[in-house]
């Protein structure tokens, strides 16, 4: 299908940002990960004594390779089954007996899907999807994403920077130390992430291994589950209905609305620098900024992030919320809320794109910055006060409002006229006179 047809922005506009998930959340993907669970599930069925399945090592080269070759061609085939069948598991069954009528024995056919339900597939495919796609894509590309902010960080740190809190002028920093607050709040997130143990659930039709059991009591299932499980890398949720309660997948949720957040707070101080002009822009020849007005060149890449950023967030919040309530044992509305589970993540590898993209383009306008901070000598005003305080001046606080809270232009003469006409000795008035909104900057150029 020509990508300009498609409905959503992810798989048309934005397709080339978004391609490499489509291995994990594609409808191919979903299919190929429930064939690698069935093919896995199988395999470990055949290190139960009890089954007396013995496949030989090609047979089990045999059976491995199904998975290895898979296409589009298989997952096509598969989804020609499910209009029979109308069921999309029950299609990967019949489609592994196809491809294994003539490996294996077959009176041990019917121990593909052996006791399971749709959702031992399903609750395991698609947290192993997660988990791929997280230690893959998105890790990696969030740690470049924290590693620019902290270079960032480290090439301003000596940078003065006017505060501005209530958007107001206040107390000096330094642009480096402003980017560091993103990049420690970032890489806090993002270990969480990574550390993240994936969850999933396997126990049968209603989460007891009824039929394991019934079928094989001498078999300890519970055992062989968790064993299962973390072959491929997942917990197991050990009680459960027949689906998993979906709290781990929340809290995953979560956590990538927290960087999510951060990102658009991060983008948004970008957009106010920019507006400010303490950063201009690399031009690219041919670009357009406005149709209308030849001089501009916006911060559009921020602004497309921020935008992609809150619908990955109201996704992910809706996900978080909704698929831990299931009634009684089950009810499908998990089933079709999870096939959206990509979507947010394709619109925060778009917004990875645009960040990255927009950081490239940021030229740093020191004369900007300096300008401000000598607009606003006033910010001193706190300095001085807070020196006049461990001498017991009296009223400091007052006489510093006086001065500064008028409608009129407080300089660095003002300042400095205040400042000589104090009743104090001369050592604290040298001390005085030597701040500058360009100093006045506090730990923030060692942090």
């Amino acid at each position: 299908m020509n990508a300009i047809l498609n409905i959503s922005p992810i798989d048309g506009r934005y397709q080339s940002k978004t391609q490499a998930l489509s291995n994990f959340f594609s409808e191919h993907g979903l299919i190929k990960y429930r064939v690698k669970v069935e093919i896995e599930y199988l395999l470990a069925l055949n290190k139960v004594s009890s089954l007396h399945l013995n496949f030989t090592d090609p047979q089990i080269e045999s059976i491995q390779s199904i998975l290895i070759h898979f296409d589009t061609n298989d997952s096509g085939r598969i989804k020609e089954i499910e209009k029979t069948t109308n069921h999309d598991v029950k299609a990967v069954e019949y489609f592994l007996k196809e491809k294994l009528i003539d490996i294996i024995p077959e009176n041990t056919l019917e121990y593909i899907h052996f006791g399971l339900t749709s959702q031992d597939i399903n609750n395991t495919a698609v947290p192993l999807s997660i988990k791929d796609c997280l230690d893959e894509q998105i890790v990696p590309e969030l740690r470049k994403i924290q590693q620019e902010i902290n270079h960032f960080a480290n090439e301003w740190l000596q940078v003065p920077l006017l505060a501005r809190t209530h958007g107001q002028p206040a107390s000096p920093t330094t642009l480096g130390k402003e980017m560091r607050v993103f990049s420690e709040r970032l890489q806090k997130q993002i270990e969480k992430l990574a550390s993240v143990q994936v969850e999933a659930k396997f126990g049968g039709a209603t989460g007891n291994m009824n039929a394991h059991k019934i079928a094989f009591p001498e078999v300890d299932w519970r055992a062989f589950a968790q064993d299962f499980l973390q072959s491929l890398g997942l917990k197991r949720q050990v009680t459960t209905t027949q689906i998993e309660h979906y709290d781990g997948m929340a809290e995953i949720f979560d956590n990538l609305s927290r960087i999510a957040t951060i990102l658009i707070d991060y983008c948004r101080d970008i957009w106010t620098y920019v507006s400010l002009e303490y950063f201009k822009q690399k031009l690219k020849k041919g670009e357009i900024g406005s149709s209308a007005m030849p001089h501009k060149v916006n911060p559009i890449d921020f602004e497309n992030a921020e935008g992609n950023l809150g619908i990955a967030i109201a996704i992910w919040k809706h996900l978080s919320q909704k698929l831990p309530i299931s009634r009684l044992q089950r009810d499908l509305t998990d089933s079709t809320v999870l096939r959206n589970i990509g979507v947010p993540f394709g619109h925060l590898m778009i917004s990875i794109n645009s960040i990255t993209k927009g950081n490239g383009k940021l030229l740093l306008n020191e004369s900007a910055l300096d300008r401000d901070l000598e607009n606003n000598w006033m910010v001193v005003a706190e300095a001085i006060q807070s020196v006049l305080r461990t001498i017991g001046y009296e009223k400091p606080y007052e006489a510093l409002k006086e001065l500064t809270r008028t409608n009129e232009t407080i300089g660095k003469d003002e300042i400095h006229l205040f400042i000589n006409n104090l009743n104090i000795n001369d050592e604290i008035k040298a001390r005085l006179l030597k701040i500058s909104p360009q100093n006045y900057i506090g730990y923030a150029s060692n942090m």
